[in-house]
């Protein structure tokens, strides 16, 4: 695995630093809900997962390592390990391919969950194999799946769960299609953005179970309500997450905002419902519906997949006001 070794001079440091970043997630109020959460995060050691990564620098990003010569680089590895940030762990030409993501965020999603014991849990996008290392610790190894459609993607996480002691199932596939010789689960997580709700999902999801995915710039956490169906409301929680490989690059927000004012170009929630209707509303026309709203936070929003088709809708499922999504 390289990086860290079990026994180091760091062992002190990388004790106290995981300490504090539990202290500052549970500060956040992100585990209130569900406090088992707390042990997962105390227990799994998040440098084992990052044995090196990179941060943005003057002429695009440096490179920290855990087997870096000089002591000063090492500890400065450590101590970013632990900081609540998303650390990004694969580039290829300047672009960004897999990421840690940002541990606090990380807590909120596993909290919406809503786990219990004895539920099987598919992760897809296995990353560096830490979040299936919290769900494994909270579940146990037979009970989580993570998939990743690059091989040296899985093949890292792999290394990376076995050397913190964990072994959930890690699959080389397209997570768009789900796994189904594992299915079916009671909880469906993603960790990495889609234009819409892949089918596979659904099919391979249990009655009532859930399903958590970044969606248009938000994190939309569906309920299974029956064969080929379900609907939910998003988070209020804002995510960015890179786009899952093999499904095509989810649409941004379109570049033709004339006669949208200034203002509403920089905010967080009219560029979500930017991305949210793209193809189905123009800038100007979705300006118009944000401001008769009353600038409606993410939390209105929701989706339905249906059998025929897909879409979200403002306050109402069955409302004026609905979008279809690409399927």
């Amino acid at each position: 695995m390289g990086g860290y070794a079990p026994g180091s001079e760091l062992d002190g440091l990388a004790a106290a630093a995981r300490a504090a970043l539990v202290e500052r997630i549970e500060a956040s109020g992100a585990w209130s809900g569900d406090p088992a959460w707390r042990e997962a995060f105390a227990a799994v050691p998040r440098h084992l997962f990052v044995p090196y990564y990179y941060v943005g620098a003057a002429r695009g990003y440096e490179r920290r390592w855990g087997e870096s010569a000089d002591p000063g680089a090492r500890e400065r590895w450590l101590r970013g390990a632990y900081e609540d940030t998303p650390l990004a762990t694969r580039l290829r030409d300047g672009e960004l391919l897999s990421s840690s993501s940002q541990p606090s965020l990380m807590a909120d999603m596993l909290a919406a969950l809503e786990v219990r014991d004895g539920h099987t849990v598919l992760e897809i996008g296995a990353g560096t194999g830490y979040n299936a290392a919290l769900l494994a610790h909270r579940l146990g190894d037979d009970k989580v799946t993570t998939v990743d459609l690059d091989p040296e993607i899985t093949e890292s996480a792999r290394r990376h769960l076995a050397a913190a002691g964990y072994h959930p199932v890690v699959v080389t596939g397209d997570g768009a299609r789900g796994v189904p010789e594992r299915a079916p689960f009671d909880r469906i997580i993603a960790t990495c953005a889609l234009g819409g709700v892949p089918r596979a999902w659904v099919a391979q999801s249990r009655p009532r179970g859930r399903i958590l995915m970044p969606l248009a710039t938000g994190l939309i956490l569906l309920t299974v309500t029956g064969a080929g169906r379900a609907e939910g409301r998003f988070l209020h929680t804002p995510a960015y997450f890179v786009p899952l490989r093999g499904a095509g690059r989810p649409g941004g927000e379109p570049t033709q905002l004339g006669g949208v004012p200034h203002r509403a170009r920089e905010d967080d929630l009219f560029r979500f419902l930017l991305a949210l209707t793209r193809g189905s509303l123009d800038p100007q026309e979705a300006h118009a519906l944000w401001e008769q709203e009353g600038r409606p936070q993410r939390e209105r929003y929701g989706i339905t997949v249906g059998e025929e088709a897909e879409w979200a809708w403002l306050d109402d499922p069955e409302g004026p006001y609905a979008w279809p999504l690409p399927s």
